[in-house]
């Protein structure tokens, strides 16, 4: 991760009741674990490679359920489950039992995010008391619904506003904003054009 150094963590107050082995442990964030990743990913590039997959299987209606069963790290596979449900409001044909693709976009973004300045200001020494992201976006329908093709079919915009709060100057929180804009994956993966590569298989 680019602007996460050593050099710049403050090493937090050590008690006398604290142990000198015990991690540093800022916003719940393990620095030397996160430090390890780091000096392992300079020392060898080829660790520092990630693969991300999703399945996603139709459920009927415009339900759809996603499923992650792991991911490639350093060229191992690590195992890992989870299923996210996705749905549509009743008044685009879904049954509205859960969020919607673009909404799930738009968490993902936040939270990818929420990451962002939550390490960011950890290994800065800066404890946050609060954080919240909100994003917002349009979309127009007469895209989705193809009845004008000369409209977007998706965002052309998406404005946020984060609201932090903690031990850090304004000079310091500025400088967490600018950094999580340059590293954090999702904000880079929407903020520029992905490169997509479709394969249609017809069973």
């Amino acid at each position: 991760m680019r602007n996460l150094t050593q050099s710049q963590a403050k090493e937090p107050q050590v008690g006398a009741s604290t142990k000198p082995a015990d991690p540093a442990i800022v916003n719940g964030i393990n620095l030397d674990d996160l430090f390890a990743l780091i000096d392992d990913v300079k020392r060898e590039p080829a660790k520092g490679k990630t693969n991300w997959h999703v399945i996603t299987t139709w459920q009927g209606q415009t339900r759809s359920r996603a499923e992650v069963e792991g991911y490639g790290l350093g060229g191992e596979q690590v195992s890992r489950r989870f299923s996210i449900d996705i749905d549509e409001p009743r008044e685009l044909g879904g049954s509205n039992n859960f969020a919607n693709p673009q909404e799930y976009l738009i968490a993902a973004l936040n939270a990818c995010m929420t990451v962002g300045y939550v390490a960011q200001c950890a290994v800065r020494g800066i404890t946050l008391e609060s954080l919240s992201i909100e994003t917002d976006g349009d979309i127009d329908l007469r895209g989705f619904l193809g009845v004008d093709p000369a409209v977007p079919p998706g965002y052309e915009t998406l404005s946020y506003t984060v609201r932090i709060k903690g031990r850090g100057t304004k000079e310091q929180f500025a400088e967490v904003h600018e950094a999580v804009m340059a590293t954090s994956p999702n904000f880079y993966n929407l903020s520029r054009a992905v490169a997509l590569e479709p394969v249609l298989i017809v069973e």
